[in-house]
């Protein structure tokens, strides 16, 4: 079975090892100690925890994608009729293509929070 000491699965799920650490001792997520004494999570627990975890960002609940990243907007790039929007999404980096007249309607900023919403019948996962 797979597990992940303590700086990977907070990696995994955007936050810090000592936010993961205080979850752990609040009895929020399981954890065990391996054969160095290192805390150890197991993945099948550490996905069922990011499952629940996995809120909706404010979205009305009538969308049929399911993969809402909250993030920073890093950079936008505007010509006379496209944008791109570049957001930070913990440790990833999620670029948009869109019209320059949706970023305007939106008021998205350098700074801005926004959420990238991805519905795509083709994802490439790797291990």
């Amino acid at each position: 079975m797979t597990t992940f000491r303590i700086g990977e699965a907070a990696e995994l799920l955007g936050v810090s090892a000592d936010t993961l650490r205080r979850w752990i001792d609040a009895g929020r997520l399981a954890a065990a100690r391996d054969e160095h004494g290192h805390r150890a999570i197991t993945g099948a627990d550490l996905a069922a925890f990011a499952r629940a975890r996995a809120a909706d960002p404010g979205g009305n609940g009538t969308s049929s994608a399911r993969n809402r990243l909250r993030g920073i907007v890093t950079a936008i790039v505007k010509d006379q009729v496209m944008a791109q929007v570049d957001l930070q999404v913990g440790p990833f980096r999620v670029v948009s293509l869109m019209s320059r007249e949706a970023v305007d309607d939106l008021g998205l900023e350098v700074g801005s929070l926004a959420t990238a919403v991805v519905k795509s019948t083709n994802v490439v996962v790797e291990a």
